[in-house]
């Protein structure tokens, strides 16, 4: 589950031309190629690696135990896709746009609700300023509560108990940035695909081990050069972990260096900066939005 501009309007472009809705390879941020060059360019800032090292497709996680919910949300996620609405609202975010603040309401059995589940820490998918809510997932969660007829309940949550608590029929549907995988169908049911991602490398902006790097395996090749007493940055439950630990399940071979996990992927990017570990891996719009706020604040 995040800033501006510099490639935003090849994103708003790839939006446009695919039904799939926008892709990841474009950003809010000065993401970095072979160059390696950021806006900030001093040490203390960090840059991201403009190589896709996974493609992902991200869902929504629906309450198996509500089938109606399921086919109501495909047919609201073609709906607009058809008709340029997440086109739109993905442009708010990558583009020029303006986004629109999402309300929650509070929980309450007795009114006709629908609780979503999130994890409010992954710009520019879901965030929050103040008590409102802002994102990519989040209006789009508004405009399916209204198209249902609904009041939206938002309950924010650690990442890794998002889907859990659909599953303990606590929320009707996670929308929380979800990458489709095996392991998360044992606790919801995913809708179709709304958004085509991938895992991008974030690093020190002096490190310049990548610059060179045009494809994955190159990076990957790298990566593998690294040694136990190195240590990866993510974001606990995201597709980062599975990439550094390894996994059968999306066949990843895992990565020699450690695995630190954290709350949000803010957090991990400041602790690279601040030397604790060496580099970051998070979804590559989060990255590009990560990377530009806190440059900006250097």
């Amino acid at each position: 589950m995040k800033m501006r501009k510099v490639l935003s309007a090849l994103l708003v472009a790839a939006c446009t031309l695919s039904l799939a809705a926008c892709g990841s390879s474009s950003s809010k941020s000065e993401t970095t190629g072979a160059s390696g060059e950021t806006a900030a360019g001093s040490a203390n800032t960090a840059k991201v690696i403009d190589v896709d090292l996974t493609s992902e497709e991200y869902a929504f996680g629906v309450d198996k135990t509500q089938p109606e919910l399921l086919e109501q949300t495909n047919t609201f996620i073609q709906k607009i896709k058809d008709d340029g609405t997440l086109d739109a609202i993905c442009a708010k975010y990558f583009g020029d746009g303006e986004p629109e603040a999402v309300e929650s309401a509070e929980l309450d059995s007795s009114k006709d609700q629908l609780v979503v589940a999130t994890n409010a820490a992954f710009e520019p998918f879901e965030y929050t300023k103040g008590d409102q809510y802002y994102g990519i997932d989040m209006e789009i969660a508004k405009l399916l509560a209204d198209e249902l007829g609904k009041e939206l309940v938002i309950q924010n949550m650690d990442f890794d108990a998002v889907c859990l608590s659909v599953s303990q029929q606590k929320c009707d549907i996670a929308m929380a940035g979800l990458t489709i995988n095996e392991e998360r169908q044992e606790y919801v049911t995913f809708t179709d695909s709304y958004y085509q991602a991938s895992q991008r490398l974030i690093v020190p902006s002096a490190d310049t081990t990548f610059d060179e790097c045009k494809t994955a395996d190159e990076v990957a090749a790298k990566l593998g050069e690294l040694s136990s007493s190195d240590k990866i940055g993510v974001q606990a439950g995201t597709t980062g972990q599975y990439y550094v630990e390894g996994s059968d399940d999306w066949d990843f071979p895992g990565l020699p260096a450690e695995c630190v996990t954290y709350k949000s992927g803010s957090l991990a990017v400041q602790d690279m900066l601040n030397g604790n570990i060496k580099y970051v891996i998070i979804d590559a719009a989060p990255a590009a939005a990560i990377t530009a706020s806190i440059n900006a604040m250097q």
